[in-house]
């Protein structure tokens, strides 16, 4: 019983350190996910794009392999993909983290797909969702808040085979979708990077009208993945995610929108497993400068290809967008979480 009554006042004393000790390791614990390396500033334009005192900001984490970011600006809220968990997720300003869509890119009952889900999410003119759909290898469509099995899809074959897995796409200003096709939604857990069942022998970028049709505008590519366009829609930019040939390309649009012969835009092949990552997903800002996620984090390009500058990760980065507000903030994709960093420049359509 005397043990018992002073139990209450051994408590009343020890509490504050235990605290004190459970905020060290909090402290210790969110430093080590926090963590972002160093920006890396190569040039002083670099400053004029992303400020001096500018840092990288953990939002979320705990996914799987986080791609295909889009802001919404009707709502002002972040849509994701989180791949190989085949749903869509979303953030928003003071709210956080929440569900947005699952299934997101695969409807079928296999479970041996390493990344079945939506890859590239973008907003159409109509302000409708568009997917790049791993599982399903097709371009889909719905309204925000339709259920993936409610989609339009806009295009799943090409010359009557199945496309390989769409992967990232941009809209032109007359309602054109340029997209890639590498075959990435076709890997298999444990297998690495195979891709049975694959009926196209090579992987395309494609153009796809308001009307539907469907054209191969180029196939010269290994692994085309991210594309962006520039600002006068002159340039088609393409990123191929192959450690081969882990390049930027820069192609002429032509008149009638097939694409001239591509000039090598930039080659990071030289930092292949020495730094994290691929070419990946891009945004173009105002400016025509290039936000492009590659070998160490998000490479900074000037139109011309010169490399300003990278804001460094640390992990494999898949992707980014500009959002917020006032299109400003460039939310990025890092593996398994999600970052924000404020840039002194807007993306492009803010």
């Amino acid at each position: 019983m005397t043990r018992l009554r002073w139990l209450p006042l051994a408590i009343l004393v020890c509490l504050p350190l235990l605290l004190a000790a459970g905020d060290k390791d909090k402290d210790k614990e969110k430093g080590k996910k926090d963590f972002f390396p160093p920006i890396e500033r190569l040039d002083p334009a670099f400053d004029e794009l992303v400020g001096k005192d500018a840092k990288l900001q953990k939002l979320a984490g705990g996914f799987a392999w986080t791609e295909g970011p889009v802001w919404v600006k009707k709502g002002g809220f972040l849509l994701f993909s989180d791949i190989p968990n085949n749903r869509v997720m979303k953030w928003q300003p003071k709210k956080g983290i929440s569900e947005f869509l699952k299934p997101a890119g695969y409807l079928g009952d296999r479970t041996d797909f390493a990344e079945p889900g939506s890859n590239g999410l973008l907003i159409d003119p109509d302000g409708r969702l568009v997917l790049m759909e791993h599982g399903n290898h097709c371009v889909g469509r719905l309204k925000l808040g339709q259920k993936l099995a409610d989609q339009e899809v806009l295009a799943d074959k090409f010359m009557g085979k199945q496309l390989n897995s769409p992967n990232d796409g941009v809209f032109a200003r007359n309602g054109d979708l340029y997209f890639t096709d590498p075959p990435y939604g076709r890997m298999i857990k444990g297998k690495g990077f195979t891709f049975p069942g694959q009926q196209l022998d090579f992987c395309g970028v494609y153009r796809l009208s308001k009307g539907k049709k469907l054209t191969l505008l180029t196939k010269e590519m290994s692994k085309p993945n991210g594309i962006a366009l520039s600002p006068d829609e002159k340039t088609l930019y393409v990123g191929n995610s192959d450690p081969e040939k882990a390049v930027w390309m820069a192609f002429p649009i032509n008149k009638d929108g097939t694409l001239g012969k591509g000039r090598l835009f930039f080659d990071s092949t030289k930092w292949i497993n020495k730094k994290k990552g691929l070419p990946d997903g891009m945004k173009v800002d105002s400016k025509g400068n290039l936000f492009a996620t590659g070998p160490g984090g998000v490479l900074v390009f000037t139109p011309k290809g010169k490399h300003l500058g990278t804001i460094a990760t640390g992990v494999n980065t898949g992707n980014c967008c500009f959002g917020g507000e006032d299109g400003s903030t460039l939310f990025v994709m890092c593996d398994k979480a999600i970052a924000r960093i404020k840039t002194k420049t807007r993306g492009l359509g803010f």
